[in-house]
């Protein structure tokens, strides 16, 4: 690495993940199908070149001599740079590639709803991430160093704590409202088309706008930010629900964490979310807290009953929140209630856990998941497609990712709380379309400072503590009283 500052080393990081990001939203949106061996190469070659710039010994002098006006820059780059430095650039590049073949051959493996087709890829990714967890011998567990890539500093055991105690609120919670008569269904026609529209007008509520963002279909939703100019939401909207709706709302929600990072963080490869963890309280918080909230449907209920006249032209408020909010144990995580979807990511977490450790073979994974799912939810899976292979997650081998999303609902429950604080008036001001309010105290709060903070030390500085289970167990109790007229 030529002599340079630190400023410069790292923008040219930036530049190397900006081709990466861009990648990998084509894989997913426009590219077809058979380009899927040759993209895998060209990806394969991009980690392995953002591997050798990370690891340059020139680098680490230059965060080694960082000024005081990038000490946080550099701080968080060193622990960037020491984990990498452990990794291999083959197998860096060889993570990447098996990445990129196992995402297409899962979208085709779900469309069959053949796991023997998709179990070999699986295999591979498993088989490389213990790879890459070796390269961390002192971990306490060895899915311990696979996580930390998704949510920094966090063990399997802190994990299993938290989750015991989510566990233990939750199951009685659940258990007490699917024993009354669950509210009615919105079963109707919701076109696609009118659909995307409602979902628009939301977004431009939020601060989407044509010039930063794109909105895009794909068979799993997710968020690429490409640059915090270069925003892109991906959905998919089902005619038979308003599934999409939510989906939408939840990946906006990841967007504005990545396009209010303070400028001055951009292409300093801080510039971006502090973890996974918080990432999905930011999608989790907009998609449900908001999203399902009614002093959100107060504002937006008469707009979707204008497009949708024939599905929702009669229901009251009460009615439709009842039907948006019921608890109803279902099969697809990205589409279940808040009760009930922190049990779909435990399930998760378990099996990938034992994946790792060895003590469960990936051809044994659909046998166990329908189990599990029987335990959990009390549900039959019908296929695969409804089962094991319903997320990309693994396919695109990132194991250690589940845990962030019923981790995101706590951080959620968390900065909801103290949002109501800081603004008396936000359910008036929701209630009244004005979305802005809490995206600004988001931005001041959480979203502008980058990855400079650990997530323990941002939870620190806005709300006070690390992260509970308690903030989010009281939220979904106080709303579903309200649904389902209990005393909870």
């Amino acid at each position: 690495m030529p002599s340079r500052d630190l400023r410069s080393a790292l923008a040219e990081l930036a530049d190397i993940d900006h081709a990466a990001k861009l990648m990998a939203w084509d894989q997913q949106t426009k590219m077809p199908a058979g380009g899927a061996q040759e993209r895998g190469e060209a990806m394969a070659t991009i980690e392995r070149i953002a591997h050798e710039l990370l690891t340059d010994e020139a680098l680490g002098e230059l965060l080694e001599t960082a000024g005081e006006e990038d000490a946080a820059i550099a701080r968080v780059m060193r622990r960037d740079r020491d984990r990498a430095v452990r990794v291999p650039s083959e197998l860096a590049a060889d993570l990447a590639r098996a990445a990129a073949e196992g995402a297409t051959a899962w979208q085709r493996a779900r469309a069959e709803s053949d796991f023997a087709a998709f179990a070999p890829y699986l295999e591979r990714n498993v088989e490389l991430c213990r790879r890459y967890a070796a390269c961390f011998p002192e971990s306490e567990h060895p899915y311990d160093a696979l996580l930390d890539r998704h949510e920094p500093e966090m063990t399997t055991a802190e994990v299993r704590s938290v989750f015991g105690r989510l566990r233990e609120g939750l199951v009685p919670l659940i258990e007490t409202l699917t024993a009354r008569s669950a509210p009615p269904q919105l079963t109707a026609s919701f076109p696609a088309a009118e659909q995307r529209a409602l979902a628009l007008e939301m977004l431009r509520a939020l601060g989407f706008d044509d010039e930063h963002w794109r909105l895009d279909k794909t068979v799993h939703p997710f968020l690429a930010a490409i640059a915090p100019t270069d925003v892109r939401v991906t959905t998919r909207f089902a005619e038979d629900s308003l599934a999409g709706i939510f989906g939408t709302l939840h990946e906006m929600g990841h967007g504005l964490y990545e396009r209010q990072v303070d400028p001055a963080l951009a292409r300093t490869m801080v510039g971006t979310g502090v973890s996974s963890g918080v990432h999905e309280s930011q999608s989790r918080l907009w998609e449900n807290l908001v999203g399902r909230g009614e002093p959100f449907w107060r504002h937006w209920l008469p707009r979707a009953q204008a497009r949708f006249p024939e599905a929702l032209g009669a229901i009251s408020l009460d009615e439709f929140l009842r039907a948006v909010n019921a608890v109803r144990p279902s099969l697809i995580r990205v589409e279940a209630d808040e009760a009930t979807y922190s049990l779909h990511i435990i399930l998760r977490f378990e099996l990938e856990v034992a994946l790792v450790e060895g003590t469960l073979a990936v051809r044994d994974l659909p046998e166990a998941w329908n189990a599990r799912t029987r335990e959990l939810l009390g549900i039959e899976v019908p296929d695969d497609a409804h089962g094991v292979l319903q997320d990309v997650h693994w396919a695109s081998g990132t194991i250690g990712y589940f845990p962030t999303y019923a981790l995101g609902n706590l951080i959620g429950g968390q900065l909801w709380e103290r949002a109501h604080t800081d603004i008396p008036d936000l359910d008036e001001r929701i209630g009244a379309g004005e979305l802005a309010p809490l995206r600004e105290w988001l931005g001041q709060h959480v979203h502008r400072h980058g990855a400079k903070f650990t997530s323990a030390e941002l939870l620190q500085r806005t709300v006070g503590g690390p992260i509970a289970v308690g903030p989010f167990l009281s939220y979904l109790k106080g709303k579903l009283s309200q649904v389902y007229g209990l005393e909870l």
